[in-house]
Formats: structure tokens, sequence, C-alpha cells
């Protein structure tokens, strides 16, 4: 992938598409709304207050509509049965319109129509497109909205849920827990997380030979080489399957980000582990690195033991994972796993 606002993952987007979304019917006979206003709310989850980085926002009551930005949050939504007025686009990975997979596939089984689709072709908010939709509740918990977008948003009346401290830096499962805490579906979100972790664990206990294995994920993109730190979201996956942190990690934090460190690529040789998760847009790419001079420092190169995670979908489904996406990527992620583990 390349590098953007979203540590490691695109923000960037095409232009946008006007399509309005309309409550439709769900393939169990529930009404699917464009906001939170529903059957499935919570008993007293409103009023709620949820801080965040620019202050606190309260939502007194379930909203009847919600903007998505960002990464992960419109996933979520949908994942709760709640169909966003509008989502930002994601041309990587996605769709002409920028719609990814996983979310057109359970739009799909909700029976609903895509959002509005926002132009995040330059990371900003796309403030007069916002103020021409109807919506009470803007959720962006893992973006990089800035204070002044923030202000902008306020200023229009929408409730506003930015992320508790850093941009772009929330792990997957609080995104789905603040999104569920906005909508007022924590009951459903407890549902949610145990499902996605039982499916974890699931293929951690039909994978024996994950344990204690020592695993780095890293990414190369144009001559820069991305180390992630244990604090991102692909460790964080990786270690639920069984791997743990490679010690070389605490040698190659440079302290840049609390989410990764750039190594200079004639130092590769030190990014040792027993397993090294490398993603790539194509194997055409992938094949090009690995067999290039700075690829070939690479110790997991020559031991036959690199997760190669390749296509632009793939990759996104676990860059970082969302409520959707898990599941989706899953098996292409334990294919990889496996693969380089059997050479150990």
């Amino acid at each position: 992938m390349l590098k953007s606002k979203r540590i490691g993952a695109v923000v960037a987007a095409f232009a946008a598409s006007a399509l309005t979304l309309t409550g439709c019917a769900s393939g169990d006979g529930d009404t699917v709304r464009d906001g939170g206003n529903d059957d499935t709310v919570s008993e007293g989850a409103f009023p709620v207050t949820i801080e965040h980085a620019f202050g606190e926002t309260t939502i007194e009551e379930a909203p009847s509509g919600v903007i998505t930005w960002g990464w992960g949050a419109a996933d979520a939504a949908v994942a709760l049965d709640t169909v966003p007025v509008a989502m930002p686009t994601q041309p990587y990975g996605g769709d002409e319109e920028g719609v990814l997979p996983w979310i057109s596939d359970r739009l799909e089984e909700l029976g609903a129509e895509t959002p509005t689709m926002l132009d995040s072709s330059t990371g900003e908010v796309p403030i007069e497109q916002v103020a021409s939709l109807d919506a009470e509740v803007f959720l962006a918990p893992y973006s990089g909205i800035t204070q002044e977008e923030y202000d902008q948003l306020t200023e229009m009346g929408l409730k506003v849920i930015a992320y508790p401290e850093e941009a772009w830096a929330m792990p997957w499962r609080e995104v789905i827990a603040i999104v569920g805490e906005a909508l007022g579906k924590t009951e459903q979100v407890d549902e949610l997380l145990t499902g996605i972790d039982d499916l974890i664990a699931a293929e951690a206990e039909a994978h024996p030979e994950f344990e204690g294995v020592t695993i780095i994920s890293a990414l190369e993109s144009s001559d820069t080489f991305f180390v992630y730190s244990d604090a991102d979201a692909r460790a964080e996956f990786s270690y639920d399957l069984g791997f743990v942190s490679a010690p070389a990690l605490t040698d190659l934090n440079t302290g840049e980000s609390p989410f990764y460190s750039t190594i200079a690529t004639e130092e590769l040789d030190s990014v040792e582990s027993d397993v090294l998760v490398l993603y790539a847009d194509t194997q055409e790419q992938m094949d090009a690195f690995l067999a290039s001079d700075q690829g070939q420092l690479l110790p997991q190169n020559e031991a036959g033991t690199i997760a190669q995670i390749v296509g632009v979908e793939n990759v996104a489904a676990v860059s970082p994972p969302t409520a959707l996406s898990m599941e989706w990527g899953l098996d292409n992620y334990i294919d990889a796993l496996t693969g380089a583990v059997s050479n150990l």
C-alpha cells in the first residue's frame, strides 16, 4: 500500500457518486434505516456522552441519520444494521464508486442501496457535500479529522465523534465499540465482537503451529520500508492468532510514530523474525522487490518465511481489519501465514 494520512493505508479517493439512501427491508424482515433510530437500540443507551480529542459529544437520542468518515466506521455501522446516509470513498480496494467489497456484500444482504459517497480524494472532509446531507451524527473515530473540520461540522449542528487522542490511531475493536455506542447498539456490539473473537480463536486453535512464532508486519512502498509496531492493528491481529512480537522490533523502533518505523533499505537484514508479513498491490510488485538487492537482504526471504499478502482488496481487508473485512479477508491471510510457518 501507499503512504497516506492513514498509517499504511490509503485515505485518498475517487470522485463522489451521489446515490440517495432509502430505508429498505432486510432479509430477516427488520427495517434497516439510515441512522440508528430503530428497534435494535439498547435500553438506556441514550443520552450518551463520548469523549474524544476535541472535547466531548453528547447524543441525546438515537440518531435518524449518520455520516461516517475515515476507515472502519462505515463497516461497523453497516455490520450493526445501520446504513449511513453517506460514507467516504475508498479507492484502495474499492470498486469504481469507491465501495469496498465487504461493505457492498453487507449492503446487498440488508437490501439497502449504496449511501451517498463522500469524496475523500484530498483526505479532507468535503464540508460542502456534507452540508447538503440530512444527518445528525458524524462518526470519525478512526480518521484524520482536524480541529478546523470539527469546528465546521459542529457549527452545522452535527454531533461529531472524533478519535480519542491521535489521528488514525484507534484499535479496530474500539472503532466498533465507539460506533455502536453512538448508535445506541451496545448489545449488538457485544454480539458482533464475540463473533469476531470466536472466529479468530477458532483459527488460532486450528493452527497451533502459530503459537510462539515471532512475527513482523511490513510494507515496501516507493523505496521506503515500513515496519509496523506492536501498537498497530496489523500486529495486534497477528498476535491474536498466537504469534508473538519479534524482539527486533525494539531495536527497529525509530520513534517517528507510535505505529510504524521506516527502515533504510540497506539495513533490511536487521528485520529479524521467524515470519514476515509483507504487503503488495500486485504479485509483480512483490516479486520485483523480493528479487531486488534490498529485498534479498531480508532474512525471511532466503528462509521462505514471508507471508505474502497480495492484491489491493486483500491488503485493505487487514490494513487494519474492520468489523466486516476481518471475515472477508481471513482465509487469504491464514493461508499466507500457514505457508510461511511451514518453512520454519
